[in-house]
């Protein structure tokens, strides 16, 4: 199955713009995509929505990770899918140059809640992202079971910008 993420470059610029601000005492911040979802001949075509950055009282203190959100956070997103029929995407964002992908700590805490957004929203699909300055990388549940790779993502604006993930997910810092 492909996976196609679809958004503006006037949307992605926000959430660039939103994940790069300093917080009070988180490291890096954390904000939701929510996005629709549609059938392609080989896939699936999402397509981003709207952004909704995690609120700067809903973190919680935790010196061991870059950011953790509370369960304030947790509920309001899910309300977000329950409320609009869309499905979530967890973003947040490396500065680090290198491969871009998940973080074990990143991997290990989506199994923790992406899942259940299909307790409010079973019929679309949920995931989590991560951004460079330059491209994105991701994955997606398709049951609270079933992960696929996000195997490109498109920008569109005034021009039309395509990059691809690696077999395994990960993408290029600086496409």
């Amino acid at each position: 199955m492909t996976i196609i993420y679809r958004s503006t470059d006037q949307l992605m610029a926000e959430v660039r713009r939103d994940l790069v601000r300093k917080h009070p005492f988180a490291e890096e911040r954390v904000g939701f995509i929510s996005v629709k979802a549609a059938q392609t001949q080989d896939g699936l075509l999402l397509i981003a929505d709207n952004y909704f950055p995690v609120a700067d009282n809903d973190y919680l203190y935790d010196d061991t990770v870059g950011a953790m959100m509370g369960a304030e956070a947790l509920r309001k997103a899910l309300n977000i899918a329950l409320l609009n029929q869309v499905g979530i995407i967890h973003v947040h964002m490396h500065l680090y140059p290198g491969r871009l992908w998940f973080s074990r700590t990143d991997l290990r805490e989506q199994l923790k809640f992406v899942p259940d957004f299909f307790k409010v929203r079973r019929n679309m699909p949920h995931g989590a992202m991560v951004l460079s300055p330059f491209t994105a990388a991701g994955r997606m549940w398709l049951a609270p079971d079933i992960i696929e790779r996000i195997a490109e993502f498109n920008t569109v604006g005034s021009h039309l910008k395509v990059s691809r993930s690696a077999d395994d997910g990960s993408a290029d810092f600086y496409v």
